[in-house]
């Protein structure tokens, strides 16, 4: 039987600014809700103090809360699919941890879940800015190639933002060859290949000004579209 209604898997890499508030916001979120939940805590080899903040977090909340610390740097693939793993949810998903995505849209996940879909994740509807009109216009550009090339239909397979049944998408972790930001793609992509029923929920994305993003925009876009025609050659 599973012991929680809903894993929540928190991955982190130099997250120690917002790390403690955003926890707060949402464990204030699933304490309303009727769904008993765990946070998993997987960080990726930080380099600032983001293991100290997660030990203290812990430390306070023992209760509902599982860590992981990895020895050398992952990927954020990498680090989703550990905590994962470790999961004892009916339902297991992540969210970026500087809630750009909002950690009230969960039980909005969750109730898809319970509805029947096996993959609920977010389709993001950005507030555009001067900050975000660039991230959104790459990841507009992304979409359209990586349709064109994969042949899916969905509208936003790169949202950190999901969650699912997890004894349908555990046997879907061990075909998982990416390990950086492809791994949201791959992971989407092979969960409609395996017949599972998804559906995306549009949900406000709000840019923060106060967090330096750890995406570097030359490198991972090129990065992103080297890995989709790699993962095309695999699944032709």
């Amino acid at each position: 039987m599973d012991k929680y209604d809903v894993s929540i898997v928190i991955a982190c890499f130099n997250e120690a600014p917002h790390l403690k508030q955003s926890v707060v916001e949402i464990q204030e979120v699933m304490n309303n809700t009727i769904f008993s939940y765990e946070l998993i805590f997987v960080d990726d080899c930080s380099t600032d103090e983001t293991r100290q903040v997660i030990q203290e977090i812990t430390f306070q909340n023992s209760e509902g809360m599982k860590v992981l610390f990895h020895d050398v740097n992952e990927g954020r693939g990498g680090a989703v699919t550990d905590g994962m793993r470790l999961a004892e949810g009916r339902y297991v998903g992540f969210l970026d941890i500087d809630l750009e995505v909002h950690a009230r849209y969960i039980p909005s996940m969750i109730l898809a879940l319970k509805n029947g879909y096996d993959v609920a994740t977010a389709f993001r509807i950005y507030r555009l800015g001067a900050s975000s009109i660039i991230r959104h216009i790459l990841s507009h550009g992304y979409r359209i190639i990586s349709r064109a090339l994969l042949g899916e239909r969905l509208k936003d397979t790169e949202t950190g933002f999901k969650f699912f049944n997890r004894k349908k998408i555990i046997p879907i972790l061990s075909q998982l060859q990416d390990k950086g930001w492809f791994c949201d793609t791959e992971i989407m992509v092979r969960s409609l290949k395996a017949g599972l029923k998804i559906i995306e929920i549009p949900c406000l994305f709000i840019r923060r000004s106060d967090k330096k993003s750890t995406v570097n925009i030359k490198k991972d876009a090129l990065d992103y579209f080297v890995s989709l025609f790699r993962f095309r050659k695999e699944i032709e």
